[in-house]
């Protein structure tokens, strides 16, 4: 099976899981107290409109939680298929107790990358705690690389990510977001993981849209 067809593959279980999540989310919902559209209708919200927004909100927890397990799962294949012995460990906090263990999401030879979709917190303890554990895989003595394929787009958390950057920068690691992401990915691993996707995703669209 060529890449396409594995990330095929996953994408697949992952909408059926998405499906599945928000059907029984929503079945759930039609039991619940909605004694609170009353305060929905004392601002201007009607009851049908307030409704929708109940569910779409439910929606876009599940739809969110699956894209970004969804995307950073390709992400590792691509690093499986090009270095066999790439994989996820975990490393013993030298800088506290608390955890006793930070995960390394995809180590190639001795490259710590942590994958995200994208990261839109924020929370300034966030900086202090990812300080902590890049500051661990160095004493690893790993070299901490973040790749994060969408940037926020939000004032503070780009000022957070801004942040993480120097940080990564201060321990000799590296930073790589939005196109530098998806570049990346293609020249460490030979597979067009961005273009796989939009393949993917026109496939899906013309297919919705019969």
């Amino acid at each position: 099976m060529n890449m396409k067809e594995e990330i095929r593959t996953l994408a697949d279980r992952y909408a059926a899981e998405l499906k599945r999540s928000i059907d029984a989310r929503v079945a759930e919902m039609d039991n619940d107290d909605r004694s609170h559209v009353l305060i929905y209708a004392v601002l201007g919200v009607s009851e049908n409109e307030g409704k929708l927004i109940d569910v779409y909100q439910n929606k876009g927890r599940f739809l969110y939680k699956y894209a970004g397990s969804f995307l950073e799962e390709a992400a590792k294949l691509c690093f499986k298929h090009a270095f066999p012995d790439s994989g996820s460990i975990r490393v013993t906090n030298t800088r506290g107790q608390r955890p006793k263990t930070f995960e390394i999401d995809c180590l190639v030879g001795e490259d710590a990358l942590e994958i995200k979709w994208r990261d839109a917190t924020t929370d300034g303890d966030h900086i202090t705690k990812e300080h902590r554990r890049i500051q661990v895989i160095r004493d690893a003595g790993h070299k901490p690389i973040r790749v994060m394929f969408y940037y926020p787009n939000r004032t503070q958390a780009m000022s957070i990510q801004q942040t993480l950057e120097s940080l990564y920068k201060s321990v000799e690691g590296e930073y790589h977001y939005a196109d530098a992401a998806w570049d990346y990915v293609k020249n460490r691993t030979g597979v067009d993981l961005l273009g796989i996707l939009k393949d993917l995703a026109a496939e899906r669209t013309k297919q919705n849209g019969k």
